[in-house]
């Protein structure tokens, strides 16, 4: 047995844990290459540790049993800028020890304010105001002799991008990121050693706007967390001879311009080329106040690029403009390279995600600019990027230029770079893409802190969006740590009395009415985040530390919601229900106060178990009463005895099925009723944020996920495929941000990069691919579910145990599954023949009879849906002014229970014209 992939807390493996914010890390490693059925039994960790400045020693620890996850820090704590070095091996059930693992590099940060000794926060004095060039710190620091280490420890108010010795440090963008400033800064600690030599050495940290200053939300509000930009360093070096020498930031540093000459968030970045990116002409800095107690190690990975796209194609417009297509909608920004301009030649890129009437689609930017503009240097090649700013975009307007060769321009995509866990794959082109879609709207609104969108003027981290997409992205990457800093800053920007703003960071602070807003589905972030990432990943930490704001957010509804219901105010409800005016996005047919009042039940279940699971019974106890108030409460108000809910909308049965709020009896009227809803929709999507994540999950709970994969796989608008079928390479915001005719949708909000609605990949995953994940069980579950159209279909996760696969495929009448189990997990099976079995690691092969086709549909709402559906609904649109079948099966509404053979009569008795005999006799024709 080989161990591989180790790595510390939820830092990717591979890569040294620099500046760790922990003295006792906890290790994960994969145990391969082992036979089937193998299981660990001990394991060995041997640590070399390097104090600061001193020399390195070995210790071995050994560990009894199968522990490789989340593993304790078997030696001492680490003390601040501690190095070790960390290999493990395993023995399997025979005794056998394994090979040594590869060594893993762990380095604990700064610790404690201590720890940044004379370091300050300093600024420029003369230069570098807002809407001036951007400044740089400049400092010198001499070394003699050889330099056996080095280290920068780094943060700033605003976005840093530091170079030393005239090489850029690190491959991060936008460091420090964006966290709740004024209670939690995020520093990063980079291994600099081969970039200082013995003799003078000089840094720079450039300083751009960023979230700190650059104007946000629709607002523009500017300085929202201050109007001076500066920054805190300490770069700390050991010599060959032992020496330890420091340069922090102090009021002897120096400030420069950049050429820079502009940059903003939303606006875009503009640099004179003609200058040197660092100013000659040195002015002073001043120390300014601010607290250094609000420090934090970053848990997750920084903002870094993470690929390149190519041109696909440039061409002229019909206004003549030189437009730019990179074949994907995506975050990022352009690169390109131009050649034998003359000095001062101005080249501006304009950036959008659309066209619209074969022109770029700007309308949705709203007040973001997202323009790009160079003076160039006049150089024989020249390459123009910016250094401050992003865009969302896949079409680019580039003026300045006669000709442009697609060669010449790129787009460099920009993400926090968590590392990809998940796949899937299927026979179906469209529900690939569909999932492409999905990875990329995650890729491009993790920036940092999961944002609503990354184009318009607004990218910020809407609680509702993330609560509802965070099962997905657990299983897509590996963003525990970056989930895990956002609900610190959750927890942080938490109202005294228990409300979760809106946004997290709150840059809506202190507007009227957004920015105390008390809104169920996007408060519930606060424990439905938390418990999604507990559940993806075992780790109980995170509960620990949120339990506090759970609590806090359920007793604040408790506050609003006498006799358990949460009656009345404003709320989100079921936002972008497709069937509100594109005017009225609040204008859902679900109620709101069902909404809310569900939304309360589910928050109030889930802080229970979390305190089960943290052992604090009285915390349990309380919360599970409270939850069991609520679903009386809501079943005496919404709920009809047999299981029929008020408004009979389906996010409100999607809600009460998948949150558990009804008894098994009404749950099965439940999902009838909401099968039939589908129906009548013609399969179309008719939920909106809070419904759309879980209705596929309600449907194949009462055992319709044959309406479910009807639903998942129409193309007709809206629905998950229609913007597939228009193009689309992201989630929308609108089923319908752009129309059948290619223009832009009316409403004054639509994104093209939207990841909310992308939700429903987590059911492909668990349902379609058939893979779940449980790591406190220690198990992965198989359980693929075969139908739609779809032949073949399967999953891949990468666990912190190793890789764990489930798939199957179709041949004749028989279904052959597949499945991978890795070391230190069992495996729980459901076959498609309704079969069950546990098994071990290992690779395991079932082939299994297919469960048969049903023959000619019995009922009208066995016909709905069915492959006798679009031969039948087209026979009765080619005679009658019902061109749509949604104006069909709305005829049909109450007649579902009526024979299949008689829908012709049962249209006409709905309100349907046209010639009766007729439609009936093609229908005949098409049954058989």
């Amino acid at each position: 047995m080989r161990t591989t992939n180790l790595r510390f807390e939820h830092r990717p493996a591979g890569e040294p844990a620099l500046g760790l914010g922990t003295p006792t890390p906890r290790l994960t490693w994969v145990n391969t290459d082992a036979p089937d059925g193998a299981v660990q039994t001990a394991s060995e960790i041997e640590i070399t540790r390097t104090p600061w400045g001193a020399s390195a020693s070995t210790s071995t620890v050994t560990l009894d049993g199968p522990d490789q996850v989340l593993v304790a820090w078997p030696g001492t704590p680490l003390a601040a800028r501690e190095r070790a070095e960390v290999r493990v091996r395993t023995a399997d059930g025979a005794g056998a020890w394994g090979d040594w693992s590869e060594p893993a590099a762990v380095e604990a940060g700064l610790l404690s304010v201590e720890d940044w000794g004379d370091a300050r926060f300093v600024s420029p004095v003369e230069v570098g105001a807002f809407e001036a060039p951007a400044p740089a710190l400049v400092a010198s620091l001499e070394v003699p002799g050889g330099v056996r280490s080095a280290r920068l420890h780094v943060t700033a108010h605003g976005w840093y991008e530091v170079h030393l010795n005239g090489q850029r440090v690190g491959d991060d963008w936008f460091g420090p990121g964006w966290t709740t400033y004024p209670k939690r800064l995020r520093y990063y600690s980079y291994d600099v050693t081969d970039l200082v030599h013995a003799g003078g050495n000089e840094i720079a940290i450039a300083l751009g706007d960023g979230w700190f200053r650059s104007p946000l939300t629709w607002e523009l509000r500017t300085g929202f967390y201050g109007d001076r930009l500066a920054a805190l360093a300490r770069l700390e070096v050991v010599t060959d001879a032992g020496a330890q020498l420091v340069l922090a930031t102090d009021g002897t540093w120096q400030a420069v311009e950049t050429n820079v000459s502009a940059n903003s968030l939303y606006g875009g970045e503009s640099q004179d080329l003609r200058r040197p990116f660092l100013g000659s002409v040195r002015t002073a800095v001043e120390p300014v106040d601010a607290a250094l107690d609000r420090l934090v190690a970053a848990e997750g990975p920084a903002v870094r690029e993470v690929d390149r796209v190519a041109a696909q194609k440039v061409w002229r417009s019909p206004s003549g403009a030189l437009l730019v297509d990179f074949g994907q909608n995506l975050v990022g920004l352009t690169r390109l390279t131009v050649r034998g301009l003359p000095a001062g030649h101005e080249i501006t890129i304009r950036h959008a995600e659309v066209l619209e009437h074969d022109e770029l689609g700007v309308r949705p930017l709203r007040n973001a600019k997202a323009t790009d503009t160079y003076l160039v240097a006049g150089a024989a090649e020249e390459i123009l990027q910016p250094h401050f700013t992003f865009h969302g975009f896949r079409y680019a307007a580039v003026e300045g230029l006669a000709e442009l060769a697609a060669s010449d321009i790129e787009a460099v995509v920009l993400s926090s770079a968590l590392t990809r866990t998940g796949w899937f794959d299927s026979s179906e082109p469209l529900l690939n893409r569909l999932h492409e879609n999905v990875v990329w709207g995650m890729r491009g609104n993790f920036v940092d802190v999961p944002t609503d969108c990354p184009q318009r003027d607004e990218r910020l981290g809407w609680t509702g969006d993330i609560q509802v997409f965070s099962p997905t992205a657990l299983y897509l990457h590996d963003a525990a740590g970056f989930l895990s800093s956002w609900c610190a800053d959750l927890a942080a920007e938490q109202h005294a009395d228990g409300n979760v703003p809106i946004v997290i960071p709150n840059a809506l602070a202190g507007q009227s009415l957004m920015g105390d807003m008390v809104a169920a589905a996007w408060g519930d972030a606060a424990v439905i985040v938390p418990w999604n990432v507990y559940r993806a990943t075992g780790d109980a930490t995170i509960l620990a530390r949120q339990l506090p704001s759970m609590k806090a957010w359920v007793d604040k509804v408790d506050t609003l919601a006498p006799n358990h219901l949460w009656l009345g105010g404003f709320q989100f409800g079921d936002w972008l229900d497709p069937d509100a005016a594109p005017d009225s996005p609040a204008d859902a047919k679900a109620d709101g106060d069902l909404v809310a009042t569900s939304c309360f039940f589910h928050s109030a279940d889930l802080t229970a178990q979390a305190c089960v699971v943290l052992g604090d019974a009285a915390g349990a106890a309380h919360y599970a009463a409270l939850a069991d108030g609520v679903r009386t409460a809501f079943q005496r108000r919404f709920v009809t005895s047999d299981g029929l809910i008020i408004g009979d909308a389906p996010t409100s049965y999607a809600q009460a099925i998948v949150w558990g709020m009804l008894t098994p009896e009404q749950a099965a009227l439940a999902g009838d009723r909401l099968a039939d809803l589908v129906r009548l929709a013609s399969f179309r999507v008719t939920t909106g944020f809070v419904g759309t994540p879980i209705i596929t999950d309600a449907l194949s709970m009462t055992g319709h996920v044959d309406i479910a994969y009807r639903l998942l796989q129409e193309t007709g608008c809206p629905s998950w495929l229609y913007p597939v079928t228009m193009g689309a390479t992201t989630i929308w915001e609108r089923w319908d941000s752009m129309l059948p005719d290619g223009t832009i949708n009316p409403g004054e909000m639509t994104s093209f990069n939207h990841y909310a609605l992308g939700g429903v990949a987590d059911w492909m995953h668990r349902v379609i691919g058939g893979l779940a994940f449980d790591p406190i069980a220690r198990t992965v579950t198989i359980a693929p579910v075969p139908g739609g159209t779809l032949t073949l279909a399967a999953t891949r996760l990468e666990t912190p145990y190793g890789t764990a696969e489930s798939g199957w495929r179709r041949e004749g009448d028989e279904v052959i599954v597949h499945a991978v189990v890795p070391v230190g997990l069992r495996g729980e099976v459901a076959l498609p023949d309704g079969s069950t079995r546990q098994v071990a690691s290992g690779r395991h092969v079932w082939t299994v009879t297919a469960p048969t086709a049903s023959g000619r549909p019995e009922t009208i709402r066995d016909l709905i849906g069915s492959p006798f559906w679009e031969p039948v609904s087209a026979a009765i649109s080619a005679k009658t002014p019902l061109a749509d079948e949604r104006a069909i099966t709305h005829m049909l509404r109450k007649a579902l229970d009526a024979p299949a053979g008689m829908i012709a009569m049962a249209a006409t008795l709905g309100g349907m014209m046209g010639p009766v005999a007729e439609i009936q006799a093609e229908v005949d024709r098409i049954l058989g």
